[in-house]
């Protein structure tokens, strides 16, 4: 099992709290996002982990060298990082993470350590964590289900009312749906050059041709994805009831 971690973006929207930060290293509480990421991957013995970096690289590369000098880490440097969306991030780590089960993750989710552990523990081979929220908006990734529990779509343009909630931006992924999915972004990226989408696109295209994904419900663990100056401000209130 190999992490990926996903930290290549600007954050414009939290500017000017990332002009010269980027997002993952903004503290919440006495740590920053990414400290607690790394905290919980160590917490459920992960230990091989690739970061792809893009903006302010130098200083996430510095912080988990210096900080975490026992774990195995590759850094991916995504010199277009302000050009191109998350797919573009994940298709680039293709050739150090084929072969291994994945567990991929968004680098700017305050979340309790042991969602990670539910994902682990769970007799899918391929699931993501899923918040089951009463009330969500056009921002979260959404699903939908098939009758076997499977997820049948998952995007931002799901009807809220139709949703059974949000995917958090976390996910584990066995070899072979590894193989399954960098096959698709391979299309994705070289022939139709969709660099500008979310990577749930090859996640659906996977499951359009007979892929099964399933949710973990982790709507009793405390998670935030943090996108705008509100959300951070909040995410300092929910960091304090977390594991």
């Amino acid at each position: 099992m190999k992490a990926v971690i996903l930290a290549a973006g600007v954050a414009s929207r939290l500017r000017p709290l990332t002009n010269n930060t980027p997002k993952c290293l903004l503290k919440v509480g006495d740590k920053s996002i990414l400290e607690r990421t790394i905290d919980n991957l160590v917490k459920n013995n992960i230990s091989e982990i690739i970061v792809v970096t893009g903006f302010l690289r130098e200083m996430i590369e510095d912080f988990l060298t210096l900080n975490y000098p026992n774990l195995n880490f590759t850094f991916i440097y995504n010199e277009k990082y302000d050009s191109t969306n998350n797919i573009y991030s994940l298709w680039m780590t293709k050739s150090d993470i084929l072969g291994y089960e994945m567990l991929l993750m968004d680098s700017d989710i305050v979340f309790d350590s042991r969602i990670i552990g539910r994902l682990l523990s769970s007799d899918y081979a391929d699931c993501l964590a899923l918040r089951s929220a009463e009330e969500l908006s056009e921002e979260e990734i959404k699903c939908l289900l098939n009758e076997d529990g499977s997820i049948k779509k998952i995007s931002k343009t799901i009807n809220p009312q139709e949703a059974v909630g949000e995917s958090i931006g976390i996910e584990k992924f066995s070899k072979a749906l590894v193989l399954r999915l960098f096959t698709i972004l391979d299309r994705k990226i070289l022939d139709e050059k969709a660099v500008n989408v979310f990577y749930e696109a090859a996640f659906q295209d996977a499951m359009d041709s007979g892929a099964k994904i399933f949710t973990v419900d982790v709507e009793d663990y405390k998670c935030m994805e943090i996108d705008t100056a509100e959300d951070f401000k909040l995410a300092e209130l929910v960091a304090k009831d977390m594991s």
